[in-house]
C-alpha cells in the first residue's frame, strides 16, 4: 500500500509547513502526489488573481476571510484537494488513474469526501454571494454615474442653448444690415434714375427713355456740342 509520508498538523486545523508526499507502488503507475499546506504558495501554478486590497478586484483567499459564511477548519479541504489533483505528478494519467491516486492520497491523510464536497458548497456559496454583492456596488455605481452624466449634459444644454441665442442674435443682426443695405440700394437706384432724367432734359435731344443711363445722356450731350 502507500507509504504514508503526512506530518501531523500542529495545531489540529493546519497541515505542516513541509509538503507530504505518500508515493504510490509503481506498478499502479500513480506516481508521486504532493501535498501542500492549504493556502501555501502555489509553486507549480500561476497566481491569476490580483493581490488583496486590489481596487478592481479581491483574491479569493480574501474573499473566504472576510465572508460572513464561516469555513470549516479542516488540514485538507476542497482546495487541497484540487491542489492535489492539479499535481504536476498526475500529469498525464488518465482521469480514472488520476482520481484512484486522489482518492487514495486523501484517504492516506484522513479526509472525509463528504467534508470536502461540503467544503466545496459552502465556498461556491461564499464566491456566489461575493458575486451578488460586487453586482449590486456595480448598480449603484453605474446608477450613480449616469445621474452625474445627467446633469452634466442638462449644464451642457444649457450652455449650449445660451451660445446657440448669441449665434443666432448675431445671424440676425446680419441679416438686418444686409435688410438696411438692400434698402439704401433701392434708394440709390431711385435717386441715380431721377439725376439722369434730370440731365436728359438738358440736352437737346429730349428727355432720356427708362432704359437710359447718366453715361449716356453725357455722351449724347457732349455729341450736341460737338456739333455745335
Amino acid at each position: 500500500m502507500f507509504k504514508k509520508l503526512f506530518a501531523s498538523p500542529s495545531n489540529g486545523s493546519e497541515a505542516s509547513p513541509n509538503s507530504a508526499l505518500v508515493t504510490a507502488p509503481g506498478n499502479h503507475g500513480l506516481g508521486v502526489i504532493e501535498l501542500e499546506e492549504e493556502g501555501a504558495p502555489r509553486s507549480t501554478r500561476a497566481q491569476h488573481s490580483e493581490a488583496p486590497g486590489s481596487s478592481r478586484t479581491v483574491g479569493f483567499d480574501q474573499i473566504y476571510k472576510n465572508a460572513a459564511v464561516k469555513l470549516p477548519g479542516m488540514p485538507y479541504g476542497i482546495r487541497k484537494a484540487q491542489e492535489m489533483a492539479d499535481s504536476p505528478h498526475l500529469a498525464g494519467m488518465t482521469p480514472e488513474s488520476k482520481r484512484c491516486a486522489l482518492l487514495m492520497a486523501l484517504d492516506a491523510a484522513g479526509a472525509d469526501i463528504e467534508d470536502l464536497l461540503q467544503d466545496a458548497v459552502i465556498r461556491q456559496r461564499v464566491l456566489n454571494d461575493y458575486e451578488e454583492k460586487q453586482q449590486g456596488r456595480l448598480r449603484d455605481f453605474e446608477a450613480a454615474k449616469r445621474e452625474e452624466n445627467r446633469a452634466i449634459q442638462a449644464e451642457l444644454d444649457n450652455l449650449t442653448g445660451q451660445y446657440m441665442v448669441r449665434i443666432q442674435a448675431n445671424l440676425d443682426e446680419i441679416a438686418r444690415q444686409q435688410d438696411d443695405l438692400d434698402t439704401w440700394r433701392k434708394r440709390k437706384q431711385l435717386e441715380c434714375q431721377r439725376m439722369t432724367e434730370t440731365a436728359a432734359l438738358l440736352v437737346q435731344e429730349g428727355s432720356a427713355n427708362h432704359n437710359s443711363t447718366l453715361t449716356v445722356v453725357l455722351e449724347r450731350a457732349a455729341a450736341a456740342g460737338t456739333r455745335r
